[in-house]
Formats: C-alpha cells, structure tokens, sequence
C-alpha cells in the first residue's frame, strides 16, 4: 500500500512510500530509506504532486515507537508553511531534534518533571484575584487574553494561577520566554510555586537533556516546559495553554535561518489546537494594542504594584549644565545622585545599551575606522579579550594595525560601552563591588551565583544592557542613570519609538519594587526632548494611541501587510541585477506595492552583498501564496541566496 511520507528537508512536499505488515496511521513517526542514507518521516495528509514519471517505490523500514503526532500539529505546520513562505520539509525540520525523533525510553529523569504538589499559597491582590477569574473563565477553547500590567505588579502569579487549573485538568503547559537568560530565575520561581520542576529548552540545553524532554513531550510525562522560540514546535500529546511572557520582546522575531516571530506562530498554535494563550506584558506591541482596541483579544490590566510600592520618580541631569570631562560618560551631578543611593544602601544601575568596551576604534593620524573585514559594520572593541569583534559574523582581531606612516595607529575610542563604563564607575567608586550584565556574562554557568549576590545586596553596582530589563526581579535597585539616552533615540527604523517605549517601560520597572523611594536618571542634551517624557509617562496607553494614529494615516503595520525580500551573494553585480530582474517580474505579476531594490542598510554581511525588496499588500489579500508561485516559477541563481521575511521588525 502507498502512503506519503514527509522528510526533513528543503523540499515543499511529502515522497511516496510503501508498507505492508505494519499498522501506520496519518502521524506516525517512520524510518525510511532516503538514498544512501536512512531518515525519519512523518507519514503525512497528501501524496507528492506533478510526478508523471516512473520511478521505484521503496518500503518503509520501521514504525518509531513513540505517540503519533496530532492532527492539530500538523495542520499548524501546514499553516506555519505557507504563512512563512517556508518549504514544509524545513517545517518538520524544526519539529524534530537534529532530524531524529526520539523513541519512548523508561528514563528516571523524567519523574522530577511528572509530580505535582500543591502549589504554594500565595494572597493575592484584588486586581490578581479579578483578572485570574477573567483569564480562567471559559478557557476550554481559543482565546487570547492580555494579561498587561505595571512592572512589579504580579502578572507572573496571575498566569501561573491559570496554569495550575490546567494542569489539574491534566493537560500540559508552555511558557515562552524572549531571551535564555531568564530561565535560570524563572525556573526558581516555577519550583517555589508549583513545588515541580518544568522542563527547560533553549539553545545551551545539552542534546542528552533534549533528547529526554523530547520524549517527555511526545509521552505526555513532562507537564509544562519553559523554552525559547524553538519549543513551540515540540511534539506536545496534551498541550492546554500557551503563555507568551513579555510578548512585545524583539527576541521573539527569528531573523536568520527559517524566519518567523514566535508571539504570532504561539497564537497560530493555539488557534490550531483550539486552547487558550495568555500574552503577558507591561507595554503591549503596537499589533497586541491594535486588536484589543479591535476587542479582537480579551484584556486584563494590573495598575498597582507589589505591596503598593510607587513607581520611580523621573528626574532629567542636563549635561549643557553639567559638562562632561574629558573621556567621561558620567557628570558630575549624576555622581553626587549616585553617592546619596548609595549612602541609602541602594543598589545602583548605570544603563548603556551597548556590549564592549567602545562601538567606534579610529586612529587619530589617518582617520580610519576599524570595521570588518567581512560585514560593512564597525568592529566592537572588547577590552577584557584584548580584541575587536564584529557582533555580526563573528570575526575578531587584535587591536594593532599600521598607519599611513608604516608607525602604528594611535586610536581613539569613540561611544561608550559596558566596559568602559565599568572602568569610570571603579576609578569613582574604587571600594564598591561592580559588576557587568549583559549577554556576554549572564549566560555562563556562574550567573545564576551572580543573581544571588544582586539579590542579598553583595554587589554595590551593576553596568547593564537591556537584558538587564528583562523580568529580572532585583529587592534593592533603587537607582538607575540611563547613560546615553541621546545616542538610544536616533535611528530610522519604524519601530524604534516603540521599542524604547517598552525598554525604558521595563527598565524603570526594575527600580522600587519593595517599597523603597526609587529614581530613574536620565543624562541628556537635549532637555526638551518630547520623547522622554513620552517613554517615562505611567500610562503607556497615551504613546500607543498616538503612535496607532500614525502607523493608520500612513498605512504601515498593523494596518497593511509587509513582506521583505532580503537578496545576497558574494557578486554584488549579479546581486543587484537579479534584484533589478525579480521586480519587473514582482511588478508584472503582484497586485502589490513593490518598494526597492534597495542596498539594505548594512550592505555587507560574511561576505555576502545585500539588496532587499518591500512588498506592501493589504492584510485581506492571499499575497503569500500568490508570492510563492511567483518565487518557485522564477528561475533563482546558485550563487543568489532569496530570504523571506514576512511581518519584517527589522529593516538591515
């Protein structure tokens, strides 16, 4: 008998295949002959399509011991597919662990994950006690439900509430994180309430402890995972909620490889699986706003924080009064500001949103930046390895290089980084404890000890990057000085009011959490800037009207669709002239605005020239579809990578 097997590959259908003594059913995992070599398949909804020719049937070897994937998985992959304009072999691709599917193993690991004690006791607020009733209520089916509340005011509890009520309806739970360095806290935080621990997946889970949460997926053992992006496409038996914590994060955008946001795809899921998904957050995404004004999402809010504690106060250091010295970042009125916290036993952050020592190395005789040999971007000097790095591809180098007198160049640092603020906050405060947050020191093993000793007060000062406003809970930060808010407001990206909106929404929200007076200190030049009191004011409502208003007067999302077409290749002449070639052909058979091509902003990356194209349809119109017919009957070049980008958050 035929049956149609789906393989993870590159290809957009399914290949034929025959079995005789086994019983295989839509959803089973199978191994099969492919070539040389042996892979695992999914047998699938719909046999291969155009094949006239004659060619041999081969047998499937084996059915995999493990539960069958749902109809509903399924039909989200399909969808996941043609939304993404991504071949569906790529989609099960992400479904299974390094192409493999891991077969029912009796593993006593698993058993710390499958018991469930009584959650602990926890009062909650008025304002807990009604939006937990809000989100609880009919949640047997879809659903989307907004839980947005001010930093600090209990959102967490609020969901793990609805949580608990699934899991003793005995289904399973995920919560999605934006970034891998909050799971160690969060987890704590999943153990102290429901006295179980959930299962963890991101990029740095070793394979062994995959392959066990794989299993423990498909088999129903494990109850509730905490993961980034790429478990959402897990292979859940039971799954009955989704919760999408810090909905608005940028990170939840994949921009490399099969590109997709996973807020949209988690509500996608949900929708196939017909369960409800809570979107958590303190300043909702201008999409999340959009439909529930549209009364198209269910909408909870939480104004008052934890114990009643205030928000902090907002004060701006004007830097035309209060110069700054030479190869300083900090005046001297923000270290009187910092000197009084710091008597009070308050913690202190200086916010810089820029990893390394400096953005900028140029030499002072010839003039000439450092900048990667392989990206049209500037190196990052990184002090502590004594390097340059580019953030883009990797490349590093050593800070030596000749001038245009065959004598070394002498460089100057320009912009500040964690590093060098680091260095000027010890020659101020030699005897305080100081320490760097960003994402080149909170993901190593000894973070979780570096958390610890924020939270007992055994580190005086801390340097950060936006990780740092991510969902952190820190009892004694009571101070924060935004180091270079200037340099943070530039930019021509579309999103960038909106996304310092919701960074300094977060950060702010890092200071006071127990009651104490807390100050956010902004060092400016530009003292009537409209945009810090915009980013600043309590009600984030006020920005994300206005900035609605204008995302509709000039049709721009949530209003119209955008597709990017990002082109690259090592021949920048053949790049561009394909570019110049797939309009006139995007022209003749879109009913579409084509914008471009253009040179995309960063020109290079390893190597590759880059061009991209805009599309922008209206939301009703099937344009993905319409699209791909288009792409797949376009003849591409070898050398010419095509990437698509539906729903594009970034424009480089």
């Amino acid at each position: 008998m035929k049956i149609p097997i789906l393989l993870p590959n590159i290809l957009n259908h399914p290949f034929t295949y025959k079995f005789s003594n086994l019983n295989i059913k839509l959803g089973d995992y199978v191994e099969v002959p492919f070539g040389k070599n042996k892979k695992i398949g999914i047998v699938w909804d719909e046999f291969e399509k155009n094949k006239n020719k004659q060619y041999l049937i081969k047998n499937v070897i084996r059915k995999l011991e493990i539960p069958s994937l749902n109809l509903e998985t399924i039909n989200f992959l399909k969808w996941f597919s043609e939304y993404n304009m991504v071949p569906i072999g790529m989609s099960l691709k992400l479904h299974l662990l390094s192409n493999e599917a891991i077969e029912i193993q009796n593993n006593e690991e698993l058993q710390k994950y499958n018991t469930y004690k009584k959650a602990n006791e926890i009062k909650l607020s008025k304002e807990q006690l009604t939006s937990v009733k809000a989100i609880t209520k009919n949640d047997n089916k879809f659903r989307v439900h907004v839980i947005q509340g001010t930093t600090g005011s209990g959102k967490t509890i609020v969901y793990f509430n609805s949580l608990k009520k699934k899991i003793k309806e005995g289904f399973q739970g995920l919560i999605l994180l934006p970034e891998i360095g909050l799971t160690g806290e969060f987890q704590k935080k999943f153990k102290e309430f429901f006295g179980f621990d959930a299962a963890i997946w991101h990029s740095s889970v070793t394979i062994k402890n995959k392959k066990i949460i794989w299993n423990g997926i498909a088999t129903g053992k494990i109850k509730v995972l905490i993961g980034a992006r790429s478990s959402l496409f897990l292979p859940f038996s039971n799954l009955g909620i989704i919760i999408v914590d810090e909905e608005h994060d940028q990170s939840y955008k994949q921009d490399e490889g099969i590109i997709y946001n996973a807020r949209d795809m988690a509500i996608s899921r949900a929708s196939f699986a017909n369960i409800p998904i809570n979107l958590v957050t303190a300043v909702p995404s201008i999409e999340t706003f959009y439909n529930i004004k549209k009364e198209k999402y269910l909408h909870s809010r939480l104004y008052k924080r934890y114990l009643d504690a205030n928000l902090p106060k907002h004060e701006i250091i004007n830097l035309n009064k209060s110069n700054l010295k030479n190869n300083s970042w900090i005046s001297d009125t923000t270290i009187e500001k910092v000197k009084d916290h710091l008597n009070k036993n308050d913690q202190v952050l200086f916010f810089v949103n820029r990893r390394g020592f400096a953005p900028y190395v140029l030499c002072k005789k010839c003039l000439k930046v450092h900048t990667c040999s392989n990206c049209s971007i500037n190196l990052v000097y990184h002090k502590k390895k004594e390097n340059l790095i580019c953030h883009y591809c990797g490349y590093t180098t050593k800070l030596n290089r000749k001038c245009n007198d065959n004598k070394n160049c002498e460089y100057a640092f320009s912009g500040p980084g964690v590093e060098r603020i680091y260095d000027e906050v010890k020659k101020i405060f030699p005897d305080k404890k100081v320490i760097i947050f960003s994402s080149d020191t909170m993901n190593k093993k000894s973070s979780s000890e570096i958390l610890e000793k924020i939270k007992n007060n055994k580190i005086s000062i801390l340097i950060g990057t936006q990780l740092i406003s991510k969902g952190f809970h820190f009892p004694n930060l009571n101070c924060i000085v935004v180091v270079d808010i200037d340099l943070t407001l530039h930019g021509h990206d579309l999103r960038a009011a909106e996304k310092n909106l919701q960074l300094y929404h977060q950060l702010s929200g890092r200071a006071g959490r127990t009651g104490k007076p807390a100050t956010v200190y902004f060092q400016t030049y530009n003292v009537e800037s409209r945009i810090i009191s915009q980013i600043t004011n309590s009600n984030p409502d006020i920005f994300l009207e206005k900035e609605l208003a204008l995302r509709k007067k000039n049709n721009l999302p949530p209003f119209e669709r955008f597709i990017s077409i990002i082109l690259s290749g090592k021949n920048e002449k053949k790049v561009e002239s394909f570019a110049y070639k797939l309009k006139e052909k995007l022209n003749k058979n879109l009913n579409a605005k084509i914008l471009g091509p253009v040179i995309a902003p960063i020109f290079k990356i390893n190597n590759n020239f880059r061009y991209r194209i805009l599309i922008r349809s209206i939301k009703t119109q099937k344009i993905q579809k319409t699209l791909s017919n288009i792409l797949n009957n376009f003849k591409n070049q070898k050398e010419i990578k095509l990437a698509v980008d539906v729903d594009p958050i970034n424009f480089n």
